[in-house]
């Protein structure tokens, strides 16, 4: 359709100051235009209308921000107001611009334009989890679900009232390496069979955000409850065990960490839990 309007137009143009404009420039030019082009197909819901649908929005890519999310901003503001996302720092510090981007989970202040395949992108909210509105994504169980882990430390009376640090040596500061800069952006949970099937039937396995941040406090040595953390895990049947290792946990998170290792490391030490083994956690 591109080309039909550059060979109507051009040429009627060119023949007023006698030149003749050739057809194999015609279709460089057209080529050009649409490869600066992106068609960015995104999914809408609202209660509102009532069924969720696609609706295609297009973009220069010489006019926009080089980023997903600078595509998304130009679009609310220059052609549909209505469209609703969540998105907060741009440096994919917070995680609220989480979502299924060309079919995989990640931020759109990471993800480029550039990754759009034959000048279409699709994007969508996470996957199986409720949908507010557009791509935002209900998190409220998630959160629950990271609220049940109690992510904090632990402390003693004596420990809370000291008005001094509570200091580590540097080796069991490097445990928390890969666990501490979790954003909790729920990509990788939301990439994860298990989380979905679990999702769909009693919802009680944590999936891998929440158990790496489980861990990253069984992992920290100021923590004094680390035997009863472990413990909740080592009596029930679904938290923890329903993983099954698929690692698309690990494919996906967009701060490269490495949610599948720390549930590893996790199941070894409620193992030894069960076989009343106490074992300092692993580096």
């Amino acid at each position: 359709m591109l080309r039909q309007t550059f060979s109507r137009v051009l040429p009627r143009a060119a023949s007023s100051v006698g030149a003749v404009v050739p057809r194999r420039a015609l279709a460089a030019s057209a080529s050009a235009a649409s490869a600066d082009e992106v068609s960015l197909e995104i999914y809408r819901y609202s209660e509102e209308v009532g069924k969720p649908y696609m609706q295609t929005y297009t973009i220069k890519k010489n006019e926009c921000g080089p980023m997903v999310l600078d595509a998304l901003l130009k679009i609310k503001n220059e052609q549909d107001g209505t469209l609703t996302f969540r998105r907060s720092c741009r440096e994919g510090i917070c995680g609220s611009c989480a979502m299924n981007i060309n079919g995989t989970n990640g931020l759109a202040c990471l993800r480029g334009v550039d990754e759009a395949v034959d000048g279409k992108m699709s994007i969508y909210p996470l996957p199986h989890m409720p949908v507010i509105k557009d791509l935002v994504a209900d998190m409220t169980e998630f959160f629950e679900q990271h609220k049940s882990v109690r992510p904090w430390l632990e402390l003693t009376p004596e420990q809370m009232s000291q008005k001094t640090e509570i200091l580590q040596s540097k080796g069991d500061r490097k445990k928390l390496d890969g666990l501490y800069e979790c954003i909790l952006c729920a990509c990788c949970s939301t990439s994860c069979p298990s989380y979905w099937w679990s999702q769909e039937g009693n919802g009680q396995y944590l999936g891998p955000a929440v158990l790496l941040q489980a861990y990253r406090w069984i992992a920290d040595s100021r923590d004094t409850r680390r035997g009863e953390r472990l413990a909740e895990f080592a009596h029930d049947d679904y938290k923890l065990s329903k993983c099954h290792t698929i690692l698309n946990c690990t494919r996906t998170c967009p701060k490269g960490l490495n949610p599948a290792l720390a549930i590893q490391r996790m199941k070894t030490a409620v193992e030894d839990v069960k076989l009343g083994v106490s074992a300092s956690p692993s580096v």
